[in-house]
């Protein structure tokens, strides 16, 4: 029994322990302070937690997390990534180490060339984003791959993401607009060219370690919103680090991922897009040409913002 507890005390703590530099970092770069609060009292609950995590969560899955006071479905997944993974994505991304090649290349199957034309091609950052072009016919249709290969894909994401998505039952979340995302878009860019963002130092293509990435907590009603330059290997090469944005939001089917970037073909060209919902994005600038209630697109607010004009 006693070694029981002690088990209990090491992984409850050091889980504690990551869940408070999460928010030490959301706190540091300027996130809604309920969200920053939320992290430090789920550490402090976990900390007085008698069993472990990792018990209740294969005991219970994930309404068992949710049942642990402080602990909400946002932060019940966060606890199960961490449990089953040993990795919290989030983190690494607040620390400036996030690197989706490497992460997608540890996978057996896929390693570093067809990682990169996973995120450039498939627009792909996540594990689970992989095991859903896995299953939907994306990675034998667009990218080539046998079914055997795709088989060992399933199988080693099965294994490594300990089927974290099992246990969330219920519907898929409803994709946020067009129209907010753009908002997000536009609100990041306009702060980032003021200044008025911090900066980290991602460890990616910054052998100096300098403080140049603009990151952006935001909130759209109940949907917390993450945001940031591209800082990868395509972004840098098509010298678009300054043009395309990574948007990351939580819905109640986990933490989901955009990008936006500025048009470069069609009647769309230099027009800010949800690269992915184009035509959804057109209906967008149809409805503002066509009602002036509609917000302003991205990119007339950023050339008032470069004139001086409000």
């Amino acid at each position: 029994m006693a070694l029981e507890a002690a088990h209990s005390n090491v992984l409850n703590l050091r889980i504690a322990r990551r869940l408070d530099e999460v928010a030490q970092i959301l706190s540091e770069q300027g996130a809604n302070p309920y969200r920053v609060q939320a992290y430090r009292n789920a550490a402090a609950n976990l900390r007085r937690l008698p069993h472990t995590v990792d018990e209740i969560l294969r005991q219970e899955g994930e309404p068992g997390l949710r049942r642990i006071s402080g602990i909400g479905p946002s932060l019940a997944r966060t606890l199960a990534t961490l449990i089953l993974t040993g990795r919290l994505p989030m983190l690494d991304r607040l620390r400036g180490e996030s690197d989706t090649g490497v992460l997608l290349g540890s996978v057996p199957g896929i390693g570093k060339v067809l990682a990169a034309r996973l995120h450039d091609e498939l627009d792909i950052h996540t594990l689970e984003q992989l095991e859903a072009a896995a299953h939907d016919g994306r990675l034998k249709n667009l990218i080539g791959l046998g079914e055997k290969r795709i088989a060992g894909i399933i199988d080693s994401l099965a294994s490594r993401l300990g089927r974290v998505q099992v246990r969330r039952a219920g519907p898929k979340a409803a994709e946020p607009s067009v129209a907010e995302i753009l908002d997000v878009d536009r609100e990041y860019r306009n702060n980032a060219a003021a200044g008025q963002l911090h900066a980290i130092a991602p460890r990616r293509f910054n052998p100096n370690r300098e403080a140049w990435l603009p990151i952006l907590h935001t909130q759209r009603g109940q949907r917390h919103y993450s945001a940031f330059f591209s800082n990868t290997a395509r972004a840098h090469e098509m010298g678009k680090t300054r043009d395309w944005l990574v948007i990351y939001y939580d819905g109640s089917d986990g933490e989901r991922q955009c990008t936006v970037i500025t048009s470069q073909r069609g009647p769309l060209t230099g027009k800010r897009i949800v690269r992915g919902r184009e035509e959804e994005c057109a209906a967008y600038y149809r409805e503002y040409a066509s009602s002036p209630n509609t917000p302003k697109p991205a990119e007339d607010v950023l050339r008032r913002a470069a004139s001086g004009i409000s």
